[in-house]
């Protein structure tokens, strides 16, 4: 079957899309290019998919452009008109976070399954995932959540993220290396940025957590990326690779991101520091 109907979660191809809000596709496009008003999400197989909350922000554009608004009058209301929508994505947070503390991993990805489709990547990374992830860290810290439910967290979206992440180095766009440093084991964030990323048609080379940095230098040097991204929490950790990672940035363009990244030690090795909203710092790259 031709795939230019909705996908099981609701989410559509430009073709189809275009048809059920009566836009025309290059329109869409112009309108995704020019104002950020579409934020189609990425498809197993590299397809750019269109979900409600898009199909929303057309039909608000629509109706600004009716009023007599211009383009960017009518784009920016309907941004701005969005803002109810933050209340149900603290409910899918709030829902997530409860499912978690159930050990419920049918509830949980049916809460994923309904943010993606209503909210697409972007949103439902930076106002339910990372959020929920983080609320549960903080939970652990503290000590009112026993361990085997961050565990069970941090694999579940792990696993969920790294489907979503199937042949996301296809393609022609620019390639991105990306791990986290030597004793980092923490990856779901720079999993984050690199899907985001990858909804701008980059190219992606997942190394995950814990990269030796000699490892990282030789699959450099044979992929010849466009950028590497080195991750962590913990600035000790990216100290005590400062001299490795200083031959790496004069190889290639480097960015560190993560807690761990200050902007004195990113100067001192001629590196770009990502800020540490990733979701957002993968926009940044992306428009750069």
């Amino acid at each position: 079957m031709i795939m230019a109907m909705a996908t099981d979660s609701g989410q559509l191809r430009i073709g189809e899309f275009a048809r059920r809000v009566g836009v025309r596709p290059e329109l869409l496009r112009a309108w995704e290019s020019r104002y950020g008003l579409t934020r189609p999400v990425r498809s197993p197989g590299g397809f750019r998919l269109y979900t409600a909350a898009d199909a929303a922000r057309v039909e608000r554009m629509r109706r600004g452009i009716d009023q007599g608004l211009s383009a960017a009058e009518a784009a920016r209301a309907a941004l701005e008109d969005e803002r109810p929508s933050e209340g149900l994505l603290e409910d899918l947070a709030a829902r997530l976070l409860a499912a978690i503390g159930r050990y419920d991993e049918a509830a949980a990805h049916s809460v994923l399954d309904e943010s993606l489709a209503a909210f697409g990547l972007e949103e439902s990374l930076s106002q339910v995932v990372l959020p929920t992830l983080k609320e549960v860290g903080d939970g652990w810290e503290r000590g009112e959540i026993d361990i085997s439910e961050e565990h069970f967290a941090s694999n579940l979206i792990r696993g969920r993220l790294l489907a979503l992440a199937r042949f996301w180095g296809r393609g022609t766009g620019p390639l991105a290396l990306l791990a986290c440093a030597p004793g980092e084991m923490h990856d779901i964030t720079l999993l984050a940025f690199a899907l985001v990323l990858r909804s701008h048609s980059w190219r992606i080379l997942f190394l995950g957590a814990d990269t030796p940095i000699a490892t990282l230098a030789r699959a450099a040097e044979t992929t010849r990326p466009a950028l590497v991204v080195v991750s962590s929490f913990d600035p000790a950790l990216l100290e005590a690779q400062a001299a490795g990672l200083r031959r790496l940035a004069r190889a290639v363009p480097l960015a560190l991101a993560g807690p761990g990244a200050t902007d004195e030690f990113c100067v001192r090795l001629g590196a770009r520091r990502l800020d540490g909203d990733l979701v957002a710092a993968a926009d940044e790259v992306a428009r750069t």
